[in-house]
């Protein structure tokens, strides 16, 4: 078979991939937004649940996700950060460094439930007197730990992308070697480092059998991090399995869908505005 033959067969193969999964991504939001659209309002967004979800609306679940996902990622990120940072500009190839990059992909793979049961027993039971036992705290803290093998490596992989000609060309203009990491290393990498953090808040906050153990579930409006709560996530599980309440599972869904999206777009933006910074 002639190279040029391979080639279209190829293109054909992947072009007809990509629209599948672009026409089933479609289809299975479209089902979601049709299921859910006809409970959305004003109302459904600013009350709070009834009857143990039946009613009313998904306002505490709202603000628990927001409180949540900020949190996590406020502790997170920057020990995710500089971990990376170490491992890749300090650290020497020594065994330990070895095994250190071993045990962060290996918790890569710990499936989501051990860690709940771990915040669980630690931060709910063990640190109650400091965590409050049940709450936001609990579980931004076994969220932490999910997600920073998810930003370590990213941000791992984006230093290392970062040219060195730019590194020798600031060092050679007498920036000391923290002085370019902060104003060179970093800002290049950004790009890379801010993609990692995405792909942390979309495993936490679509993340539901982790958080069952350690948030609460709530359907109280939460006050402070000390305080139990719920996500979407969480409240979609509910209302579907135990209260049977599909439509304003679906509803809740559709939220969901949303605030993912806006975050998605606030980190893009941000990505975006780093990465014109840097090809400047």
């Amino acid at each position: 078979m002639k190279p040029k033959t391979v080639e279209n067969i190829m293109k054909i193969v992947l072009w007809t991939s990509g629209l599948a999964t672009i026409a089933v991504l479609l289809m299975i939001l479209a089902y979601i937004v049709s299921r859910g659209i006809g409970k959305l309002s004003v109302d459904f967004l600013t009350q709070s649940p009834r009857r143990m979800g039946m009613e009313g609306g998904v306002y505490p679940a709202i603000v628990g996700t927001v409180y949540f996902t900020l949190l996590t990622i406020a502790m997170a990120a920057p020990l995710g950060i500089a971990a990376a940072v170490y491992l890749t500009e300090y650290s020497k190839e020594t065994f330990l460094v070895k095994s250190i990059r071993f045990g962060n992909d290996m918790l890569s793979a710990v499936p989501s439930i051990v860690f709940g049961l771990f915040g669980f027993a630690f931060f709910v039971t063990r640190l109650k007197s400091v965590t409050g036992g049940w709450s936001i705290l609990s579980g931004a803290l076994t969220g932490m730990l999910m997600i920073l093998p998810v930003i370590i490596r990213n941000a791992e992989e984006a230093i290392k992308t970062v040219p060195r000609e730019y590194k020798e060309a600031s060092l050679a203009l007498g920036a000391t070697k923290d002085q370019t990491l902060i104003h060179v290393t970093l800002p290049t990498a950004m790009p890379g480092i801010l993609t990692g953090v995405i792909l942390g808040i979309g495993r936490i906050i679509g993340e539901t059998a982790a958080f069952l153990l350690t948030l609460g579930g709530s359907i109280l409006l939460p006050t402070s991090v000390f305080d139990p709560a719920r996500t979407l996530a969480m409240h979609i599980y509910i209302t579907a399995m135990e209260v049977g309440a599909m439509d304003m599972a679906f509803s809740a869904a559709t939220v969901l869908i949303a605030v993912v999206l806006i975050l998605n777009l606030l980190a893009h933006g941000i990505s975006n505005r780093y990465s014109r910074f840097s090809s400047r």
